[in-house]
């Protein structure tokens, strides 16, 4: 769960691999898919702005959707969970608690909700780490390199190597958020130098990593 009050400037919201319950206030609920570049959001001063946050892989299963047709894209939740939907957007717009709201929401719909694509789950945390060689995933896992882009598809939203690139900026912007330097950053996450860690951000984040962490 996460939670900000706007300021009145723009957000830049940065691809995860992850797909949102998203509230924001006087507005309606929606479920965002995966990003696969970044977009600009404006949010106006003193709007409140709630989300629940599923992990890569993990929406399709809890909410019900297709993370494939979901990607890039912004749906009402009405749209996905019919009068559970509208109940929710109801109960977020009116409560003085919307994180609990949310999240009481989703604990009712996870208790019969089926567990996540395992396949997919050990592909993932193979992808988090930094000396990861995606080629070598579908012999590792005992698949198919077809059909585990299949279940990335349908699972993520995209395939393994996207996000592979989008786990690796991530690993590189943490740790330059924690004060190491640009170059060191980059190599520890997996870069062969600074300059494609700022290639990679420029392509993914729409701008460069010192201009991002500002």
């Amino acid at each position: 769960m996460w939670e900000r009050e706007g300021d009145g400037s723009d957000v830049r919201v940065v691809p995860d691999g992850c797909i949102d319950v998203l509230w924001t206030q006087g507005a309606r609920t929606q479920v965002v898919g995966a990003n696969s570049t970044a977009f600009v959001v404006p949010v106006a001063a003193g709007t409140r702005v709630v989300g629940a946050r599923m992990r890569p892989g993990a929406a399709p299963a809890l909410i019900g959707v297709d993370a494939e047709a979901m990607r890039d894209a912004r749906v009402d939740v009405e749209d996905v969970w019919g009068d559970d939907g509208a109940r929710l957007d109801q109960a977020l717009e009116t409560s003085t608690d919307p994180v609990t709201a949310m999240l009481r929401t989703l604990a009712w719909r996870g208790r019969a909700a089926p567990a996540p694509d395992p396949l997919v789950g050990a592909a993932i945390a193979r992808l988090r780490a930094p000396d990861v060689r995606v080629r070598a995933l579908p012999a590792e896992l005992a698949v198919s390199e077809r059909q585990l882009r299949r279940r990335f598809l349908a699972t993520v939203g995209y395939g393994p190597k996207r996000l592979a690139r989008v786990l690796r900026l991530d690993r590189a912007l943490t740790a330059a958020r924690r004060g190491e330097g640009l170059a060191a950053a980059a190599l520890d996450a997996g870069y062969a130098d600074q300059s494609h860690f700022t290639n990679e951000c420029r392509a993914l984040a729409g701008v460069a990593p010192s201009a991002l962490l500002r």
